[in-house]
């Protein structure tokens, strides 16, 4: 394995050498987030090169009263699925993850979003290096989120340099997704821990543009089709009458629905706030690939459901829809980014696009202000402030998130290209 890591990497570097970007019309509040936003990348990649380790967030810790406040339920309900807190000598300190962490993918596709937008050199250097850190992960079969690994990193390097050593990654990796995959119930399986029989997540439709991008590649069916089986079955079980979406819905054998519930939200009926964002990206994504237009009457439901649920001036969501609003409310970044993302996509596929794209530059202009932008040298090297992972568990509240930086560079760079269409 170690040899054909060195293989590939060499492949992957010759590959990429002569790679060209398209000069980009930047206002200059995008000029201002990408020189922030390469210079935070830069820094952080200098820092941990050769650690084989990547950025994920900061460590935080919590209180339980406060989180008594915001779960409006007593601590003896969750109490025993708290994460420990962080020893106070890591309190504010990186968070860093190794490979098989969920998302390992995210930092390498920043970068490379980075250099598509820029032109820095160094930027493609680092991307390389820690793209290619990641090669393991293609024989990878415990999990789903091989879709967020790879698809972000070397689905970023193949977009932005193809070669035939990036595509054998990305079958692989498909490959095993694929095997995930329960005809019966007619979904992929997301998680092999925990007391339910057969876990989907509303994340999941995030891992199957990696699945479309394999059929393109190979022009093996089997690959589009179990993509659009979940989409099909996710969309029939996971949403409620008002488009807002569960977390988790677990399967019986037969493919009758075990337990619908919120596992990172407010209580199992809540709205939590990245879920929506997951849903009206993925069924996006879904419409651009199979151009079925229930996909897309979903995705356009899910966004006129978030657009009328978030009621923050800035359109930065408290973790939850439904949690309490107040000035102490978490908000989630990360939730804005992805959401920002899908809904630039989204407009360029209906009539009224306008309201959606108007929408998304309202996030994206919020994002990039000093209230989220992290000032160079600041916020542990990453992108942008004021995300939250999991607060039930008392996990990344309040703190920056690699995957929240990812889609904003995506956003941005969404953005320019639909200015640039005109």
């Amino acid at each position: 394995m170690k040899r054909n890591s060195l293989l590939l990497a060499t492949a992957l570097l010759i590959g990429m050498t002569g790679c060209k970007n398209t000069p980009v019309q930047k206002e200059a509040w995008i000029s201002n987030a990408l020189d922030a936003a390469s210079y935070q990348l830069k820094s952080t990649a200098e820092e941990l090169s050769g650690t084989n380790k990547f950025p994920r967030s900061i460590h935080s810790g919590y209180d339980v009263n406060f989180l008594d406040a915001q779960l409006q339920r007593e601590n003896k309900a969750y109490i025993d699925s708290l994460h420990p807190n962080p020893e106070a000598l890591q309190l504010g300190q990186k968070r860093l993850c190794g490979i098989a962490d969920w998302t390992s993918g995210f930092f390498p596709g920043s970068l490379w979003y980075a250099y598509e937008l820029t032109g820095d050199e160094e930027l493609k250097k680092r991307a390389i290096e820690y793209t290619n850190i990641l090669n393991p992960i293609r024989e990878l079969k415990g999990t789903h989120d091989v879709g967020f690994m790879m698809n972000c990193s070397y689905g970023n390097a193949l977009r932005l340099a193809p070669n035939d050593t990036i595509k054998a990654v990305l079958v692989e990796t498909a490959d095993n997704l694929c095997a995930r995959f329960n005809p019966e119930i007619g979904c992929i399986r997301s998680w092999d821990f925990g007391a339910w029989n057969f876990p989907v997540i509303i994340d999941n439709m995030m891992n199957l543009d990696l699945l479309f991008n394999v059929y393109k590649l190979t022009g093996d069916e089997k690959y589009k089709n179990v993509a659009v089986k979940h989409a099909q079955t996710t969309m029939k079980n996971h949403f409620r009458p008002d488009y807002t979406s569960y977390h988790v819905v677990s399967y019986n054998n037969d493919g009758s629905v075990e337990i619908k519930q919120t596992h990172q939200g407010k209580n199992a009926e809540s709205a939590w706030s990245r879920g929506q964002a997951w849903g009206v990206y993925g069924y996006t994504s879904c419409y651009r690939e199979t151009r079925d237009t229930t996909f897309l009457q979903e995705a356009v439901h899910i966004a006129d459901m978030i657009m009328e649920r978030v009621k923050t001036d800035d359109l930065i969501p408290y973790w939850d829809y439904d949690a309490p609003a107040g000035e102490k409310t978490p908000r989630d970044a990360s939730a804005a980014a992805v959401t920002a993302s899908a809904f630039l996509e989204l407009s360029t596929f209906v009539p009224d696009g306008k309201k959606y794209s108007d929408y998304a530059e309202t996030i994206l202009k919020n994002l990039s202000g000093a209230k989220y932008l992290a000032a160079k040298g600041s916020n542990q090297g990453y992108v942008l402030m004021h995300s939250t992972g999991s607060l039930p568990h008392g996990s990344e509240i309040d703190v920056p998130l690699n995957y929240a930086d990812y889609y904003y560079m995506e956003a941005l760079k969404r953005y320019i290209d639909l200015k640039n269409k005109g």
